[in-house]
């Protein structure tokens, strides 16, 4: 592993240009979630087929991360994190350019998702290079902060842009987003060393992930993120439609309707990078797996409750919105963090590979299953659309009830002490 560099001034510089990079690189991801209300129509989606489509860029998306994690190793994270920000940038043109309907949409935003994951694992894996065990999780957190800032940055423009150039013009303003961060990271990289880890003769794809399978408290903080993620990523889905409905009252949609939610739902990513910076340097002073139980804790309330919030007035609504969103995505830096502590160098690409593909494997289910509920709600008798969203937002609560209970006992794990320090 290459040693953290001496100039603080140099590690800030560096990081800074790393998350310039990753609010560019995450652009395209929340564009489809601001116009989804307005693709409904265009498109003659239903809700399940909507959740469908951005499945589909989950499914890109952790089929990317899965590989990159073995291909980090292998090449290094440099090389890997350069490779996928061209095919990233490609990828989002395409989709911008030429996604028409349910079936185009799909596919095109599925491709996007998987050209899109190398901005991810190998980014986490050059902070961890870059910074020491007590500095990780505070500078883990401003990388996931830039993620928020990137999807509210998106969401906002969209919502600006969609009552004058249509979804198709946002689509194609998002998509430069790629662009400038390529153009970020090629300069940002160009001094830092790509470091590959020596290798054993054992260390081929299935004994690595094996080896990684069996490490008990690595799983439990695999586990953990994968409940988590079941929440988060049906929260990122649905929270802009959501919010628009409820200017609406559940009437007709409307281009203002679909750009105002966009924009309500950015302020509240925006707010939640507050989330992501402080989650991860208090997991440096307090511990990884008591600032885990605040966060996951606090989240889970907010979702068996906030869809049943609909008649309230926008602006209390949107205030809940912002502290489901910080609290949601408050550990998020954690979990990240709390692998690179129980894991050795040479696994830890194979490590987020395998978070990823469980964790990003209930991304996918969550935003369809949500949408399901919503299909479903609506189709019986006496059911009310408060009643439907609130059911649908109670599912997230429900597949992420056992993210605290696997980090609880990850906590009583002897090998939490490695984590923070000695801090769990």
């Amino acid at each position: 592993m290459s040693a953290p560099q001496q100039s603080t001034q140099s590690d800030a510089a560096w990081l800074t240009e790393l998350c310039l990079s990753r609010v560019g690189f995450v652009f395209i991801f929340t564009t489809y979630s601001a116009a989804l209300p307005l693709l409904k129509t265009d498109w003659s989606m239903s809700a399940s087929e909507a959740g469908l489509v951005q499945s589909a860029w989950h499914v890109g998306y952790l089929i990317s991360l899965f590989a990159v994690g073995f291909i980090s190793d292998h090449i290094g994270a440099k090389k890997a994190f350069l490779a996928g920000s061209i095919l990233a940038s490609l990828s989002a043109l395409l989709f911008a350019l030429l996604a028409d309907s349910f079936v185009s949409g799909l596919l095109l935003y599925g491709l996007t998702g998987l050209c899109s994951g190398a901005s991810y694992t190998p980014g986490l894996t050059l902070v961890s290079e870059r910074f020491v065990a007590y500095q990780r999780g505070r500078a883990m957190g401003w990388f996931l902060a830039a993620s928020s800032l990137g999807y509210g940055g998106s969401l906002i423009l969209s919502g600006l842009l969609m009552p004058h150039v249509g979804w198709r013009g946002a689509f194609i303003a998002t998509a430069c987003g790629p662009l400038f961060a390529t153009l970020i990271s090629f300069w940002m990289l160009r001094a830092t060393p790509n470091v590959v880890h020596p290798r054993g003769a054992d260390h081929t794809g299935g004994f690595v992930l094996l080896a990684v399978w069996r490490n008990k408290p690595a799983m439990l903080v695999i586990w953990a993120y994968v409940f988590h993620s079941w929440e988060l990523l049906g929260l990122w889905a649905w929270l802009p439609a959501y919010l628009a409905v409820s200017i609406t009252h559940g009437g007709n949609m409307t281009v203002q309707a679909a750009g105002i939610g966009a924009m309500l739902t950015a302020l509240t990513y925006i707010t939640s990078m507050g989330g992501s910076i402080y989650g991860g340097a208090l997991s440096d002073r307090w511990g990884r797996t008591r600032v885990i139980l605040w966060g996951a804790c606090l989240s889970l309330v907010c979702s068996f409750t906030f869809g049943w919030m609909m008649a309230l007035p926008l602006w209390l609504l949107v205030a809940v919105a912002a502290f489901y969103n910080i609290t949601a995505i408050a550990d998020s830096s954690v979990y990240s963090t709390a692998i690179t502590e129980l894991v050795p160098p040479q696994y830890l690409g194979a490590a987020y590979a395998l978070r990823s593909l469980l964790g990003f494997g209930a991304g996918v289910i969550s935003p369809w299953v949500f949408g399901l509920v919503i299909d479903w709600a609506r189709g019986e008798p006496l059911r009310s659309e408060t009643m439907a969203w609130g059911l649908a937002w109670t599912s997230l609560g429900v597949g992420a009830v056992l993210g605290p209970l696997m980090t609880l006992k990850l906590r009583a794990t002897p090998e939490a002490r490695r984590m923070a320090g000695g801090k769990r």
